[in-house]
């Protein structure tokens, strides 16, 4: 695709839209939501129980591998996407691959610290997984807001929408086997709507009939797991 320079003040170029990244916004409500919570979680599961630390310690697994693969999906295909076909955005780039680098040591720190809470479910263990989740908490508090106001609209005129579609495969692909209901419930549950129109802008009629009669019953399931109920 011809690069298509920004102006020096930053405004989008004229034109036409050449994609839609609305979903990137969509799938960042669940990172805020599920990070969000995580740390009320850690602190609800009573010392020593393992059965509610399992359910916990695999959800912040699922946002941890989730949030791996959406950042390394950018890393691969969008930055230099951007500094070719958008120029101006460059200091945008820049500091979203800072903001990445960051994420990435306290992320890394989560994945660290939970096979021992999660075998122990002992107070003792928790700090660590809470000091990870302050950390990452802290990070996509500054990073997700800055993308979504300075890097979103630009790929809105400057990414192709198979490329778009490219990432949200790419996401897709991430979810652990076995995590496929309660990954889309989380979505959902993370929506202002709770979920209504994501269902009938990105699934088929067959997947919308799924959800209902299967996924909503093992959301249900794993939210109960989560909360030690």
């Amino acid at each position: 695709m011809p690069a298509t320079p920004l102006p020096p003040s930053g405004d989008l170029p004229t034109g036409p839209k050449t994609c839609d990244a609305s979903g990137m916004i969509e799938i960042h409500r669940m990172f805020r939501r599920g990070f969000g919570e995580g740390p009320d979680l850690v602190r609800a599961v009573s010392e020593e129980d393992t059965v509610h630390a399992e359910a916990v310690a695999t959800q912040l697994e699922t946002l941890s591998i989730g949030l791996h693969a959406h950042h390394e999906a950018e890393d691969e295909r969008l930055w230099d996407a951007l500094d070719e076909r958008a120029p101006s955005c460059s200091a945008h780039v820049a500091r979203m691959k800072e903001q990445h680098a960051e994420l990435l040591v306290h992320l890394m720190e989560l994945d660290a610290a939970l096979p021992a809470w999660r075998e122990s479910g002992s107070s003792t263990d928790a700090p660590p997984v809470l000091d990870a989740l302050a950390g990452i908490n802290g990070a996509i508090a500054v990073h997700l807001p800055d993308e979504e106001t300075n890097i979103v609209p630009v790929m809105e005129y400057t990414i192709t929408q198979p490329e778009v579609e490219w990432f949200a495969e790419h996401g897709r692909k991430s979810v652990p086997k076995g995590q496929t209901w309660q990954q889309l419930g989380e979505i959902l549950a993370s929506q202002p709507d709770g979920g209504h129109d994501w269902l009938h802008k990105h699934m088929p009629a067959p997947g919308r009939l799924a959800w209902r009669l299967i996924g909503k019953r093992a959301y249900a399931k794993h939210r109960a797991a989560l909360e030690g109920r």
